[in-house]
């Protein structure tokens, strides 16, 4: 570990208020926090700003209004264009000045359903100018997820476009939005739609606003003054319920620590450029297309496409090479599907890797063979770090801005300053280097970090509950001798497919609702292309023909799509006639885990059945000999 990075870590753990106040002078305050943390208030409950003006026109007052700010490149449509911060503080103010019009105000929530365009940026940028609180939905998600987050968040407004573009593939997306509207019992008051050429959406029925139409006539909206404890956006992810729990970021915290984070861990300066190729549903796109680069002044790329297929395995490339990226950020998923369709790289090395200094990766464990891979074609520093939604910025890495190059594939890293990062047992107590136990956070936990759950504080206190004084991560990992950290897997049933975390369980109740099945369950399984994948085992009702049931996995595919929408990756089910399970009725899916990798099974001593695991092996034996 580097000096830098040693003692950037014991000053963020034994003074902590005079660190982050140290970080904080990063940020422009209309009233300077003089307090760090303060129990029952959170972060810099002193301090004033505004997220939007730090991220934009702070930088245009500086001289700076020429500068690239938003690279934009679709990959799918061919569209390229540059957005200089002045031009992007004229389409953040007149988007701003379009929401003020449809009587949106501070506090007011407003929700986007939209495509990787700048117009998304625009969006969710101008929320933020004039206090709003933004809630952006994967666009790729279905009307049933879309319905839930509107009406938890009961929104003034709905921003969408005519269609979203999935390699290939148009999605018109406004069939999906009037099944969400009429899924609602939340009424939204104004329904915007930018058009795409692509699609053009009939807006007459129900009356919605043509986005082009109003927004030209809007005056521009200034920057309003928001306390440090404002929410700035509503994030929902998945939970093992099935219900979307919606994270609450504030301004002022988040936009210390992402400011801090982006010198910091990442090593970028003002006048680069930084690509994270995400979506700007997840956290990643909020914290690093969205906010964090425009806070320190960087251009931040915008992408429209796939990693493969638009048009081929060489595009990330070029993207990064024809726009100068120094610093890059994508799900190892995006990697391994690289390797695949071109394994020995010959995109990467005619094509080459510009100016990149280094390649980020998250949102699920980095195998070490595809980090290794990565390494040995770019030449290139690839650093794998973890963090969740619920904590918006990187939690564990190597912090490159401190001068950090120390790390182990297969590692995230070490806990990044203002992280105290315990591994325990059961009982709470820390465990031996090499021990796998609870990943866990000792509060507070730094600036940045979720304050609450939406409408849900009992689920927020439980995240806390079983360890004392400690955030439960939810993940299981393990430290070395030398205190790097590995992050194994889910200790609930919360799967990473793609990137993405989904929830098992949710599956699971949408198996259900089919009236042919009578029991299910769904699991994670290894996956070398997404990481992991869903598969599921169900049991059919006897009263269906020979007919009704070689059509039921296909339809039990269909119904997750319909209900989760193609993000939830399922395409194998398994009929059998009965789940392994305890006396007690618990179905044992790591007996099912084992099963399925051909490992030698551990006959549980508490199974009610265990003949049952020799007829599901007859079923897995016959499908695969199909």
């Amino acid at each position: 570990m580097s000096a830098g990075y040693n003692n950037a870590y014991k000053k963020s753990v034994e003074q902590p208020d005079a660190f982050w106040l140290e970080a904080a002078q990063r940020i422009d305050w209309i009233n300077n926090p003089e307090t760090g943390w303060t129990p029952g208030q959170g972060w810099f409950c002193d301090g004033q700003l505004n997220t939007c003006w730090n991220a934009i026109d702070r930088h245009v007052l500086a001289g700076r209004g020429n500068d690239a700010a938003l690279i934009f490149t679709s990959a799918i449509t061919g569209q390229e264009h540059t957005y200089s911060f002045a031009e992007l503080q004229d389409h953040v103010a007149r988007t701003a000045g379009m929401l003020s019009a449809l009587g949106v105000t501070r506090s007011d929530r407003v929700v986007l359903y939209m495509p990787m365009i700048p117009e998304a940026v625009f969006a969710m940028l101008a929320c933020a100018r004039i206090g709003a609180v933004h809630v952006v939905v994967f666009g790729g998600f279905a009307a049933p997820e879309l319905a839930k987050r509107i009406d938890d968040t009961q929104p003034k407004a709905l921003l969408t476009a005519s269609c979203g573009l999935e390699g290939a593939k148009v999605l018109p997306y406004m069939p999906m939005v009037e099944h969400a509207l009429d899924l609602c019992t939340h009424k939204t008051p104004s329904v915007v739609v930018f058009q795409r050429e692509q699609v053009q959406a009939d807006l007459s029925a129900r009356g919605h606003h043509d986005w082009a139409a109003i927004v030209a006539k809007a005056p521009p909206a200034d920057c309003v003054t928001m306390s440090a404890q404002d929410p700035l956006y509503i994030l929902h992810t998945s939970g093992t319920t099935g219900a979307p729990k919606g994270v609450v970021r504030e301004n002022g915290g988040y936009a210390v620590a992402l400011a801090w984070s982006m010198e910091n861990v990442y090593g970028v300066k003002p006048g680069e450029v930084f690509w994270a190729a995400s979506d700007i549903g997840w956290v990643v796109g909020h914290s690093y297309i969205v906010y964090g680069p425009l806070l320190v002044g960087a251009a931040t790329v915008l992408f429209e496409g796939k990693p493969i297929g638009t048009p081929d395995a060489g595009t990330f490339w070029r993207v990064i090479r024809d726009n100068n990226v120094s610093a890059f950020f994508t799900a190892p998923t995006a990697i391994r599907a690289i390797r695949k369709d071109d394994p020995d790289a010959h995109y990467l090395k005619e094509i080459g890797t510009g100016s990149l200094r280094a390649i980020f990766l998250a949102g699920e464990r980095a195998d070490p063979d595809t980090v290794h891979w990565l390494e040995r074609q770019s030449n290139l520093p690839v650093i794998d770090h973890w963090w969740q939604t619920e904590l918006g910025w990187p939690a564990i890495a190597t912090c490159m801005g401190l001068g950090d190059t120390r790390r182990k594939a297969g590692s995230a890293g070490f806990p990044v300053p203002g992280f105290r990062i315990s591994i325990v047992n059961d009982s709470g107590e820390e465990i031996a280097p090499g021990e796998a136990g609870h990943v866990t956070i000792k509060t507070p936990l730094p600036p940045g970090c979720y304050t609450s759950l939406w409408n849900n504080p009992a689920r927020f206190s439980k995240a806390f509950a079983n360890f004392q004084d400690r955030y439960e991560t939810g993940d299981s990992g393990h430290a070395d001798e030398d205190g790097l950290i590995s992050i194994m897997s889910r200790t609930d049933d919360l799967i990473n497919v793609a990137g993405h975390r989904l929830s098992t369980g949710q599956m699971e109740q949408i198996l259900m609702a089919h009236p042919a099945i009578v029991e299910c369950a769904v699991i994670g399984v290894p996956d070398p292309i997404k990481g992991m994948a869903p598969l599921a085992f169900a049991v059919a009702r006897g009263s269906i023909d020979h007919d009704q049931r070689a059509a039921l996995p296909g339809a039990l595919i269909d119904l997750v799509r319909t209900e989760l929408g193609p993000v939830a990756a399922l395409k194998t089910v398994y009929l059998v006639d009965a789940m392994p399970k305890t006396r007690s009725g618990k179905i044992l899916r790591n007996t099912l885990r084992q099963l399925l990798s051909e490992e030698h099974v551990e006959v549980p001593p508490t199974i009610d059945d265990p003949d049952t695991l020799r007829r599901i092996r007859a079923v897995l034996k016959s499908q695969s000999s199909a």
